[in-house]
C-alpha cells in the first residue's frame, strides 16, 4: 500500500489544491483532490487485466470549478433536495438557498457547499483524511461543525468512504459522495447495458419537482424494481410511468431492506463488457440511484465526452428532505450525537 501527494493547481482565489494517490497490491488506484474532497479517479483492472478509470470527471482542476454534475464530489452538509429550501428543528425554521427548479434547495449551496471548498488533508498508510470547519449560519445551516471524510483503499479491493462530524448545535447532516460510475471505462458512452441489482423493495415517491411526497411505495410490478438483476436501460424509457416521467429516468431514493444502522451489502453492479463487478455496502437507510439523465455534454477524461447516461450514481444517504417528513429516518445530530457513517464500494473482475 502507498499514498503519495502532488500539487494539482490553484483555485480562482489562490488556494493550493493537492491530489492524493492511493494504490493497493492488486492494481487498483484511487486519486482524491482536496478541492471538494472529490474522488477524481478510480482505476480498476478488468477480466483481461487492463486497468481503466471507472468514475466520470475531468483531467484538469479548472474543469471542476463549475462541475454542474458534481462528478466525484463530497456533498454536504445536506445532500439532495430540500423542499422550499427550508426545514424546522423544534420551533425554529432554517432557510437554505433556493437553487433548484426555482422553489427548492439542492446540495445545500451550489457555490458555498462542501463540494466547492478546499479541504485540509492528512495521509495515512492506505488512506487520506480530508477535513473542514463550517461556521454557524453559513448557507443558512445551523451549527459550528467540524467535518471529516476518509477515503481508504484496501487490498480486498474496497474503497471505503467514512464520514464524521460534530456540531455544537442540533442540526441536519446528510452527506454523500456523488461519484458517477461507468464500469466499462471512459471510452464508453452509455451505462444502459450495465446490470444492477439492489436489496431495496421500496422507494420514496416524488412529485414533479423531484421532492419526496412522504409516501414510501413498493417497487414490485413497476419499472422501479431492481430486486432482481436487470439492465439499467430496460425500463428507463417508460414515460407511461409517472415517476420515470417526472425525473427523466431514474433519480430516486431507494429504501434499503432491513436497515438497522449496521453496514450491509445492498447492491451489485455488473458490467458484461469488462467483467468488472461492483458491490456497495452502507450503514445508511437509503441510496439515490441516479442514471445520469441530465449529465451535460462536455469534454471529460482523456478527451472523451461526458453526456447523458454515461454514468450512474449510487449515493448512500438518509432519505431526501427527511427533516420535513416525520415518517422518514431523521438525520438530526448535535452536541450529544455525532455524525458517523461508512459506505464501501468493493470490486471484483
Amino acid at each position: 500500500m502507498a499514498v503519495t501527494r502532488e500539487a494539482f493547481g490553484m483555485t480562482r482565489d489562490g488556494k493550493a489544491v493537492d491530489c492524493y494517490t492511493i494504490t493497493n497490491k492488486n492494481g487498483m488506484i484511487a486519486k482524491v483532490i482536496t478541492f471538494g474532497a472529490i474522488l477524481k479517479n478510480l482505476y480498476v483492472p478488468d477480466k483481461k487485466g487492463k486497468t481503466e478509470d471507472v468514475v466520470l470527471g475531468y483531467d484538469k482542476l479548472w474543469m471542476y470549478f463549475n462541475n454542474g454534475s458534481c462528478f466525484g464530489s463530497t456533498i454536504g452538509p445536506i445532500a439532495n433536495r430540500t423542499a422550499k429550501g427550508q426545514f424546522k428543528i423544534g420551533k425554529k425554521t432554517y432557510r437554505l438557498p433556493v437553487n433548484d427548479r426555482g422553489v427548492n434547495n439542492l446540495h445545500s449551496d451550489l457555490k458555498e457547499g462542501f463540494h466547492k471548498r478546499v479541504w485540509d488533508a492528512e495521509a495515512g498508510k492506505n488512506s487520506v483524511t480530508l477535513s473542514l470547519k463550517k461556521k454557524d449560519g453559513e448557507m443558512g445551516h445551523p451549527g459550528n461543525i467540524e467535518v471529516s471524510v476518509t477515503y481508504t483503499l484496501t487490498d480486498k479491493n474496497e474503497l471505503k468512504i467514512a464520514y464524521h462530524a460534530v456540531s455544537d448545535k442540533e442540526t441536519v447532516l446528510n452527506m454523500t459522495n456523488h461519484s458517477y460510475f461507468n464500469l466499462t471505462g471512459p471510452k464508453s458512452d452509455s451505462i444502459l447495458d450495465t446490470k444492477l441489482q439492489m436489496q431495496a423493495s421500496a422507494f420514496t415517491v416524488v412529485d414533479d419537482k423531484a421532492i419526496p411526497t412522504g409516501e414510501i411505495a413498493d417497487v414490485k410490478g413497476t419499472p422501479m424494481d431492481f430486486t432482481k438483476e436487470k439492465k439499467i436501460g430496460r425500463d428507463i424509457g417508460r414515460k407511461d410511468f409517472e415517476q420515470i416521467k417526472f425525473c427523466g429516468g431514474y433519480d430516486h431514493n431507494y429504501v434499503i431492506d432491513g436497515w438497522n444502522g449496521k453496514i450491509k451489502e445492498f447492491a451489485k453492479v455488473t458490467d458484461p463488457k469488462s467483467g468488472r463487478v461492483m458491490y456497495v455496502s452502507t450503514d445508511l437507510p437509503g441510496v439515490q440511484f441516479y442514471a445520469g439523465n441530465f449529465i451535460g455534454s462536455n469534454i471529460g477524461k482523456e478527451g472523451y465526452r461526458n453526456g447523458k447516461r454515461k454514468g450512474f450514481c449510487l449515493e448512500t444517504q438518509y432519505y431526501p428532505d427527511a427533516a420535513n417528513h416525520e415518517n422518514f429516518p431523521q438525520p438530526l445530530f448535535g452536541p450529544d450525537k455525532e455524525y458517523k457513517t461508512t459506505t464501501i464500494y468493493r470490486f471484483e473482475w
